[in-house]
C-alpha cells in the first residue's frame, strides 16, 4: 500500500506546454482499493506513447481510490470543466485512462478536462459513475481551482455512466453531452436477447437460456448457431445472402433497434459480417454476445437483467400483426428477469429519463451494437416525466458504433454549451416520429462527412 501511495504522489507531478514526462512509463501497479486489479502509469498511452501537455496547456496525472486519471488545463482557463467517461473495456483486469475524442477542442475553447479510468473494468456503471463524480473534487484537490462549471460527456457505456450520474447529483453538472449511449440501461441486453431468440425461432433451431452456464456452453451455444446461420443466410465474415427467413429476422431487428430507416440493410449486413467478442469470436457480431452466456451483464448483476415475456415481435409496420408474426411470437423463447433491480449503483442502475439539466446526444443510425433505439428510450422516458424540453437528439449516418467525425462532436458539444449560457434549446431529431425516422433523408441535418458502409439516397 506505501508503494502505491508513493507512485500516486510521483504520477501527480504537472507536465506543462507539451514538455516531456519527467520519469519513464512505470509497470502496472497493483490496485488499494480493487484486489486483483493493476492501475496503468497514467503518464503514458498503453502503447507506451508519454502523455504530454498540449501546447499552452498544464496537465496532472495521478491514481485515485485505485483510479487513474488525467487533467488538463489550458491556460486561458475560461473556468469550465469537462468531465469525461470513457465506454467498456472487458473484462480485463487492468484499468487505464485515456483523452477524449474532443481533448484538442476543450482546450482551443478554453475547458478543462478529466478523465478517470475508474477502478474496475467490465459493465460497472455504478463503479463510473462514482469514480467520474470524484473527478470533480480531485481536480480541485490537484489544481487548487474550483470549476465554476461542470459538464459531463461520455461515450457508450460512458453514456450510460453519464445519464445516470446527472441524475444521482442533479446540482454537480450543468449540461451532459452522452454519445452513442446505453442511455436504456438494460434494454440494451433485452435485445441482445431479442435477436437471437428470434433468429432461432425462425430458424426451428430450440434453444434455452441456463441462468448459470455450465464451463462447456460456449461450444453448446456455437453448436447451435452454425445450425441457425445457414438457414437465415448468414456466414461469419462475409455480407449475408438472406434467405425468407433471414429478410424477416433482418426486418425484426430493424424495429427492436429503432424502426424502419434509411441504411438499414447496409448496417444490417455489415454487422452481420464483423466477427463477435471472444470467447465467441468466430460467429458474426450478435450471435456472440448471446445473454445467456453472462446475463449480458459481464459479472456485474447478479442473476439475468433481460425479459422479454411481453414484448410482441414485429417484422411489419401493420396495424395488426401477421399470421407469421403470430406464429414467431408463439414460437420464440421467452425469458424472465431475475435480478433485483438496485434503485442505487448496484448492477445496471436504471436511466430514469429525469434530467436535471440540458442533455445533447448523437447516436449512428446504423449502429447495431448500441442501437439508435437507446436514444428512442430515453426520449419516452424524458417526455413520460415531462423533460422533453431539456433533451436533443442528434442522428449521424454511420453504421459503427460511436462512429463520429470531429466536426459533428465539436458542433454538439459547442451547442450544448450554447444552451446552457442562453437557455436556448439547440436543434435536434424527431426520433420519435415514425415516418421522419423512415424518411430517405433521415440523419443528413447533423452527419458531416460520408462513411462508406454507409448505403443510402444522397443527404
Amino acid at each position: 500500500m506505501i508503494t502505491a501511495f508513493v507512485t500516486a504522489l510521483v504520477l501527480a507531478v504537472p507536465l506543462v506546454g507539451g514538455a516531456a514526462p519527467a520519469a519513464a512509463c512505470a509497470a502496472p501497479t497493483p490496485s488499494t482499493t480493487q484486489p486483483g486489479y493493476l492501475v496503468a502509469d497514467p503518464r503514458c498511452d498503453l502503447d507506451g506513447t508519454p502523455f504530454a501537455a498540449l501546447a499552452g496547456a498544464t496537465v496532472h496525472t495521478g491514481i485515485h481510490q485505485g483510479a487513474a486519471y488525467r487533467i488538463e488545463v489550458p491556460r486561458h482557463w475560461n473556468g469550465e470543466l469537462v468531465d469525461y467517461a470513457h465506454g467498456y473495456r472487458g473484462a480485463g483486469t487492468v484499468v487505464y485512462v485515456d483523452n477524449p475524442a474532443l481533448r484538442a477542442h476543450y482546450i482551443a475553447r478554453g475547458f478543462a478536462w478529466a478523465a478517470s479510468s475508474y477502478a474496475t473494468n467490465g459493465y460497472d456503471v455504478g463503479q463510473g459513475v462514482r469514480d467520474a463524480y470524484a473527478m470533480i473534487d480531485v481536480f480541485r484537490q490537484v489544481t487548487g481551482r474550483r470549476a465554476k462549471k461542470v459538464y459531463l460527456s461520455g461515450a457508450s457505456m460512458g453514456g450510460h455512466i453519464t445519464a445516470v450520474a446527472i441524475e444521482r447529483h442533479p446540482t454537480a453538472f450543468v449540461g451532459a453531452m452522452p454519445y452513442c449511449g446505453v442511455l436504456g440501461d438494460t434494454r440494451l441486453f433485452d435485445y441482445f436477447l431479442d435477436a437471437n431468440v428470434t433468429a432461432a425461432a425462425l430458424a426451428g433451431v430450440r434453444i434455452g437460456f441456463p441462468l448459470q452456464p455450465p464451463a462447456d456452453y460456449p461450444d453448446r451455444w456455437r453448436g447451435q448457431v452454425n445450425r441457425i446461420l445457414p438457414v437465415l443466410g448468414v456466414a461469419t465474415g462475409t455480407p449475408p445472402t438472406l434467405t425468407a427467413a433471414g429478410r424477416t429476422w433482418s426486418a425484426v431487428v430493424e424495429r427492436r433497434t429503432g424502426g424502419e430507416r434509411p441504411g438499414f440493410d447496409g448496417s444490417f449486413a455489415y454487422w452481420n459480417a464483423v466477427p463477435s467478442l471472444a470467447p465467441l469470436n468466430d460467429l458474426p457480431f450478435l450471435f456472440g454476445l448471446y445473454p445467456g452466456l453472462s446475463g449480458g451483464t459481464s459479472n456485474i448483476a447478479d442473476g439475468n437483467v433481460t425479459d422479454n415475456r411481453f414484448t410482441t415481435y414485429r417484422s411489419t409496420d401493420r396495424l395488426w400483426p401477421t399470421p407469421a408474426e403470430w406464429r414467431l411470437n408463439a414460437e420464440v423463447l421467452r425469458v424472465r428477469r431475475t435480478d433485483a433491480a438496485d434503485p442505487g449503483l448496484g448492477g445496471i442502475p436504471r436511466v430514469n429519463g429525469k434530467p436535471p439539466v440540458p442533455v445533447l446526444s448523437l447516436h449512428d443510425i446504423g449502429d447495431l451494437f448500441v442501437p439508435f433505439s437507446m436514444e428512442q428510450v430515453y426520449a419516452q422516458r424524458a417526455a413520460a416525466n415531462r423533460r422533453s424540453g431539456l433533451f436533443v437528439s442528434r442522428a449521424v449516418r454511420g453504421v459503427g458504433h460511436c462512429d463520429f467525425t470531429q466536426p459533428e462532436l465539436q458542433k454538439g458539444f459547442d451547442d450544448l454549451v450554447s444552451w446552457v449560457r442562453t437557455g436556448h434549446r439547440p436543434g435536434g431529431d424527431a426520433i420519435l416520429n415514425r415516418r421522419a425516422v423512415a424518411d430517405p433523408r433521415f440523419g443528413c441535418r447533423y452527419t458531416v462527412g460520408k462513411r462508406t458502409e454507409f448505403v443510402a439516397p444522397a443527404c
